[in-house]
């Protein structure tokens, strides 16, 4: 599968997380291009792949436009049934579904009142009744997911409802949203993730502040893994050549736990810098 998947800002935008997840999580190959939220509306910059007005949009090979995250993902797992989207058993995949389905058109609540926000935590927030209710029916459906699963996801292995939570947990982390144990495993799981750290790695490094996202609250340290200590060095002699990413000559030096290496580009450089450990082409070096 190839084509154009189009994302929004990976600090702010939960749909493009989910979109980006689709591919990223399943090894389906795609090429991913940004729109920018500072500048014209979302729905001009779509306006060549019309009917497209949000993101995530993917637009096939064919010149096939697909607004709709859960489309999207019922189309990759129809046209890459390998990837394993979807649980492979009936009752699992008929509750995947649910999952994901609910998710789609539920929470109005929790997504107004706690957009994602993946740059920061909060800790003095306090929800309001009508999130309390959003949070506590999804408590009850991870419970049930996981208790029927036996885990370590929603439905055993890591599915499409798994994608469509994933900004979820990250609300759930960045409001300090009281949830069960389980639950609250769940949330660690998805912060914990390679995946989801790259995508919030290159927000974080590529990104823009966005000022309508910001809330009147005290901060508190980002509740995920602790990146390995690293910083950028303007000299020093890299124990590699060559990026680990693109495989050009080394221009840009860092230093992760006291050994320095080499990358192609400052954004190579920067994204290693924030979470080392969500590279797995960098830790290889570090092995």
């Amino acid at each position: 599968m190839s084509g154009t998947l189009f994302i929004g800002d990976r600090t702010y935008s939960s749909w493009s997380l989910r979109g980006w997840l689709l591919f990223e999580q399943f090894n389906v190959p795609v090429k991913v291009t940004s729109v920018d939220f500072m500048k014209t509306s979302v729905a001009e910059q779509m306006a060549q792949h019309a009917p497209a007005r949000t993101v995530p949009t993917y637009v096939d090979e064919m010149g096939t436009v697909i607004w709709d995250s859960l489309a999207i993902a019922e189309e990759i797992a129809q046209r890459h049934p390998e990837a394993g989207l979807w649980p492979s058993g009936p009752a699992l995949r008929a509750t995947a579904r649910a999952l994901a389905a609910e998710m789609h058109a539920s929470y109005g609540a929790l997504r107004t009142d706690c957009p994602m926000h993946l740059g920061i935590a909060y800790a003095d927030f306090k929800p309001s009744e009508e999130v309390q209710a959003d949070v506590a029916r999804i408590d009850d459906l991870w419970r049930f997911a996981l208790k029927a699963s036996d885990g370590p996801w929603l439905c055993g292995a890591y599915s499409v409802a798994d994608v469509f939570f994933a900004p979820v947990a990250a609300r759930i982390a960045t409001y300090g949203l009281r949830v069960s144990d389980t639950a609250s495993d769940y949330v660690a799981r998805h912060l914990a993730d390679p995946a989801f750290r790259r995508w919030r790695a290159l927000g974080q490094v590529t990104g823009q502040r966005l000022p309508w996202y910001d809330r009147d609250h005290a901060p508190k340290p980002w509740p995920g893994p602790t990146p390995r200590p690293a910083r950028a060095l303007e000299t020093g002699t890299p124990e590699n050549t060559t990026c680990p990413y693109s495989g050009k000559p080394v221009t840009h030096l860092f230093e992760v736990e006291g050994r320095v290496f080499g990358a192609c580009n400052a954004t190579c450089r920067e994204k290693t810098i924030f979470d080392a450990e969500a590279w797995p082409q960098f830790m290889k070096l570090m092995s």
